[in-house]
């Protein structure tokens, strides 16, 4: 009876982590990498077939999407920092003592988690547009911000939590207050944790912005509606917007294991 105590005991909970962002290589897992190259080698030598060998249609294409690819990258940026700061926010707000600030940042979360992206930007463009107008770039950036916010909060709020506690009570002995401890001790140390899935939900952006195009944004989806519709090349425009969207995740998400191994090794030494 007691050897079936300690060996319930000893058994802890399996944590499965599945996010929307791109499956980050490391180099602990031998097979996302080789998959990683093999994506990577396959996407640039398509590409490269498709310009040398079918210069038509596709150089032609090619011309006409990079306007596109910066309409995209202003709108995840400008996204990302936004909801940076919301998530902040909002992550110390669900660990608030204050029940009011507590209760509203828990609601924030859930209400816009629940929503889908694609409702929310309808209802910012579309639904507020009755009462006050907003451009189609405002309410892209405002919509991915709000909903991506959500997401950071929790983000920032398992970062602040997972810092010993005892971290706090060495800057409570030293006379910090309540935020200077958060400010200058917990966040700094937390930011560790927390920058890889910042990464992560950077490229998650970064594909959600192919939604923004429902809004007349002039992102890379809606140049290539653009071009289909103009030149009926179907087929050959979405191979190439598919293509330069894995290429752009590929190189980001390579970006992401990179940092996470530099910031592995700076914490363990």
């Amino acid at each position: 009876m007691n050897e079936d105590k300690t060996r319930s005991q000893d058994i802890k909970p399996v944590v499965i982590e599945v996010g929307d962002g791109a499956a980050i290589p490391s180099r602990g897992d031998r097979g996302l990498v080789s998959a990683w190259k093999l994506s990577f080698f396959f996407a640039v030598a398509t590409l490269a077939y498709l310009l040398i060998f079918q210069p038509k249609p596709y150089v032609r294409l090619i011309k006409f999407l990079p306007d596109g690819i910066l309409v995209t990258f202003q709108v995840t940026i400008f996204s990302i920092l936004l909801a940076i700061v919301i998530g902040l926010l909002t992550g110390l707000g669900r660990i608030s003592r204050n029940r009011a600030i507590n209760i509203v940042a828990s609601t924030y979360v859930e209400i816009v988690r629940g929503v889908p992206l694609l409702v929310q930007l309808f209802y910012i463009y579309y639904a507020l547009g009755q009462f006050v107008k907003v451009p189609d770039m405002v309410a892209a950036v405002v919509a991915m911000s709000f909903c991506y916010g959500a997401y950071m909060g929790e983000v920032f709020r398992a970062g602040i939590l997972s810092i010993s506690h005892g971290q706090t009570e060495a800057a409570r002995s030293l006379g910090f207050n309540r935020w200077q401890t958060m400010y200058y001790v917990v966040l700094p140390q937390a930011w560790r944790t927390i920058l890889p899935p910042v990464g992560n939900e950077f490229i998650a952006l970064l594909k959600d912005t192919s939604l923004v195009s429902i809004l007349a944004v002039s992102d890379l989806l809606r140049r290539g509606r653009e071009f289909a519709s103009e030149s009926f090349l179907y087929f050959e425009t979405y191979t190439m917007v598919a293509l330069i969207y894995l290429i752009i995740t590929l190189i980001l998400s390579k970006l992401v294991s990179i940092m996470e191994e530099r910031l592995s090794r700076h914490v363990t030494r």
